[in-house]
């Protein structure tokens, strides 16, 4: 009887696990929520890390997976309004064309045309294929062997907006001259944006190039490990997100840091990747913040999920980094996907290279969420900080499994 009632939990179990989808046919499932967000002057002081899974006003926490959707857009809007700026939705007119191994996506909108353009790697054989979408590079600043057997796309983020220092833009980008308005946003949600027109013109073009649209991935490291990052939050259609040294404004969450030595935070960030709002508002008071960025890491949820840090490299925060992944962590677990959610912190290599161990757990990951190889071992939490207290910062949240 024994044996019958475990095989019976574990085929319930199997059963749940595969109704957990591990990517979405639309950019934004929570397009249709209705938000509605306190005023600056209403927001409480939060010490810890805020709950993901208390609604903004405060009313209560989610009781069902279900739920997740609309909390999650109001993570979303708390993050447009407080650090990035309002990521525009899908224009109208979008076309695609791909010749002689170049991807060109054409936007129009508000009287203006953007063009993307991508030298894509093809695989050979008979698709469809996965495809890795790498920040400035086909493969990011990982291993292009790491993604063999998979359409490799570089995107070029100065074609949307070019990488500024000390809150210096080019208001001459193609992003902010089709969206004027959008001037003092940070160059976060025009990448991000930018990386969602891309997705949409592989849609566009899937048959012929051979896109398996379930199975696309973003990769950046540093800078571009951020880029990456606010990309599979923002998006549905990537089923992995791999951010590797993403630092502070990355996974690093921002009250944490404030703890820390010389680490990247809210006084000292680039202020061209991010509205000055966030400095205006929270620099000194990071309680008042509503949210934090486990909470940015939680929007990949429950798609897949790795970063990759350097221990020993200060600036990166990656004891941060750490504590946020693993609060971040509790929103996999609540939504019945804690195998699709990884990190490794090794460090004693270069900035932005891996060591063996990281290359091997990016490789489970590809293998296991790109490729579809459902026997791969994904539980993968390599770090030094056994020493680090992380739920002390998040003790006291509450949800329906707790």
């Amino acid at each position: 009887m024994r044996s019958l009632v475990v095989v019976s939990a574990l085929l319930i179990s199997s059963i749940i696990r595969a109704e957990v989808p591990l990517v979405y046919d639309v950019e934004n499932t929570g397009a249709g929520c209705g938000v509605s967000l306190p005023d600056y002057d209403e927001l409480p002081s939060i010490v810890g890390l805020p709950n993901p899974f208390e609604w903004s006003d405060g009313r209560g926490v989610i009781s069902t997976a279900e739920e997740w959707t609309c909390r999650r857009a109001e993570i979303k809007a708390e993050i447009e309004r407080y650090e990035i700026g309002l990521k525009p939705s899908r224009p109208a007119n979008i076309e695609a064309v791909f010749d002689d191994g170049i991807l060109t996506v054409t936007v129009k909108e508000n009287g203006k045309t953007l063009v993307l353009s991508s030298e894509i790697t093809l695989p050979e054989g008979e698709g469809p294929f996965p495809v890795i979408i790498g920040m400035n590079r086909a493969s990011g600043s990982l291993d292009a062997s790491l993604f063999e057997g998979i359409i490799q796309i570089p995107f070029m983020h100065n074609q949307i907006a070019s990488y500024g220092m000390n809150g210096q833009k080019d208001l001459e980008a193609q992003f902010y001259l089709m969206y004027p308005e959008l001037a003092g946003v940070g160059d976060y949600v025009a990448w991000a944006w930018g990386i969602s027109r891309l997705i949409d013109g592989l849609e566009l073009v899937k048959d012929e190039m051979g896109v398996n649209m379930q199975r696309i991935g973003v990769t950046g490291c540093s800078y571009a490990g951020k880029m990456a990052l606010f990309a599979g939050a923002f998006d549905e259609r990537i089923a992995l997100t791999i951010a590797q040294e993403s630092g502070g404004g990355g996974t690093a969450s921002w009250r944490v840091s404030e703890t820390l030595g010389n680490v990247e935070k809210i006084s000292n960030t680039n202020y061209s990747w991010f509205m000055p709002g966030l400095k205006n508002l929270f620099d000194g008071q990071v309680e008042k913040l509503p949210y934090d960025h486990h909470e940015l890491i939680a929007m990949i949820a429950p798609r897949a999920f790795l970063a990759l840090g350097n221990d020993g490299w200060t600036w990166m925060a990656d004891e941060s980094g750490y504590i946020a992944c693993m609060a971040a962590y509790e929103v996999w677990k609540f939504l019945g996907a804690e195998d699709r959610f990884g990190f490794d912190f090794t460090g004693g290599h270069q900035h932005c290279r891996t060591a063996e161990s990281q290359a091997a757990a990016v490789k489970s990951f590809v293998d296991r969420f790109l490729r579809g190889n459902e026997e791969v071992k994904t539980e993968i939490f390599t770090h030094p900080y056994s020493d680090v207290d992380h739920k002390k910062w998040y003790s006291n949240w509450s949800s329906c499994e707790q």
